[in-house]
């Protein structure tokens, strides 16, 4: 197999409806409550925070890089299942990580599911891992 060619690229509202989608079928353990004005709140707010793969402008894989001015959050780390094991998601990790370094960040968080065992191989492999001394507290606003 040759050399694939990955452009990543920042999201913007025209891709809103077709990230959803691509999640569905992509992304592990989705929250349920996406839709699509929240996206688009997303990227209105912070235009290069939702970074996505393509090959020959075909979506295969996304990752929002959210900072909120004081800390670096990656979520939604999502790669076609065809197109696995190919190092997309390490693009756009590192891709994340140079936007996050623009702003000084000394630190970045992935939020990862405990049961999730490719995911945890893909972060481990870009240098990241679980931080035992502390967890997630949740509290569902609806």
């Amino acid at each position: 197999m040759g050399t694939v060619r990955v452009t990543i690229r920042y999201g913007g509202r025209d891709d809103v409806e077709a990230v959803l989608r691509f999640w569905a079928e992509a992304a592990e353990g989705t929250d349920r409550h996406d839709d699509a004005d929240k996206v688009v709140q997303l990227v209105e707010r912070d235009p290069e925070a939702l970074l996505i793969a393509e090959i020959d402008g075909t979506l295969v894989g996304t990752l929002v890089a959210g900072w909120d001015g004081w800390r670096a959050h990656l979520y939604r780390l999502a790669v076609d299942p065809g197109h696995r094991r190919m190092g997309i998601g390490s693009r756009l990790i590192e891709a994340a990580e140079d936007r996050f370094r623009t702003f000084g960040a000394f630190r970045a968080d992935a939020m990862v599911l405990h049961d999730n065992e490719l995911a945890h191989r893909a972060w481990s492999a870009s240098g990241y891992g679980p931080q035992p001394q502390w967890g997630r507290w949740v509290k569902h606003m609806s």
